[in-house]
């Protein structure tokens, strides 16, 4: 099945404690889809400046994602500068420059409406809804958010979680949208609003998954050498949604086995910096880490 990916194609600047690089690849759409498009067919909606370098383009097509829905505006891409220290769960934001995205209007292709996954990336919650309007009936709708949209539009937020199959964020979000400090608490709170699941994405500490009967809880898989954790949670969501649009039914083991997908996929981003490590993987590489962690995980 083909997935559809609404969110944000970016020019990212990164100074962690291991190096530092400047104007490279990044964005929420950009992450998921390079992600995503080891499993299934994958489909971006998103919007680029002119200035927007055609390398990027070409890594995005080498990767087989399809570019018809990419805007190119007349301005600068959105850029984002951020600092790490040796906490890598939290960053330091330098600046945040919108240009041409302050303006994104997420218009879907006509031969986009009918795609069966939807995954409504880290964008304005109202430009999300807009998005599923616009769609004939996926078979199943993600999204992730941030927590801005949390505090600043939490009714759009509330509106976005009942209308959605499965619902994204991290700890620090969850505790901040069910003002629940207690994430088991957190989860089955933000479950009660409407989604069939919730997925709590907790970094180096793994992944919680809600359900309506059971909780589920996946390690991160372990690794000796992190550069730039930029894109962990956006990678994740690809390899997740990736694998789901792998099948033709999706049963609960299949959301528990995307998890540990998604969990891969992310440990190969944070490697390395941009997606430097991500676009040069083979399917070799994803089939071995996850034997590997399959080693992991038994007891």
């Amino acid at each position: 099945m083909s997935i559809l990916v609404v969110g944000s194609v970016a020019l990212d600047s990164i100074e962690t404690p291991f190096g530092k690089v400047d104007k490279v690849l990044g964005g929420s759409a950009t992450y998921f889809s390079v992600s995503a498009s080891f499993f299934t067919r994958v489909n971006l909606v998103a919007v680029v400046g002119t200035d927007f370098p055609q390398k990027y383009v070409s890594l995005l097509r080498k990767q087989k994602v399809d570019l018809k829905g990419l805007e190119v505006a007349d301005g600068k891409t959105f850029s984002w500068k951020g600092r790490y220290d040796y906490d890598f769960n939290n960053a330091e934001t330098v600046y945040t420059h919108l240009n041409v995205f302050q303006r994104f209007s997420p218009k879907i292709p006509r031969e986009y409406k009918k795609n069966e996954l939807l995954f409504l990336a880290n964008i304005d919650p109202e430009l999300q809804l807009s998005v599923m309007k616009q769609m004939d009936r996926p078979r199943l709708t993600a999204c992730d958010t941030m927590n801005y949209w949390l505090q600043n539009k939490r009714r759009s937020v509330l509106e976005v979680a009942k209308k959605v199959d499965i619902f994204l964020l991290n700890e620090s979000e969850a505790r901040q949208f069910s003002q629940e400090s207690n994430l088991l608490k957190a989860g089955r709170s933000i479950l009660s609003l409407g989604p069939k699941k919730v997925v709590i994405k907790k970094g180096e500490h793994g992944v919680l998954l809600f359900s309506r009967d059971s909780v589920f809880s996946a390690p991160a898989y372990l690794l000796e050498t992190i550069n730039d954790p930029t894109g962990a949670g956006d990678t994740f969501a690809g390899g997740f949604m990736g694998y789901l649009g792998k099948k033709k039914r999706i049963a609960d083991n299949d959301i528990k086995k995307a998890i540990i997908y998604g969990t891969v996929m992310a440990s190969y981003t944070v490697e390395d910096f941009s997606l430097r490590k991500l676009s040069r993987l083979k399917p070799k590489d994803i089939k071995r880490r996850y034997k590997d962690y399959k080693c992991l995980t038994r007891y």
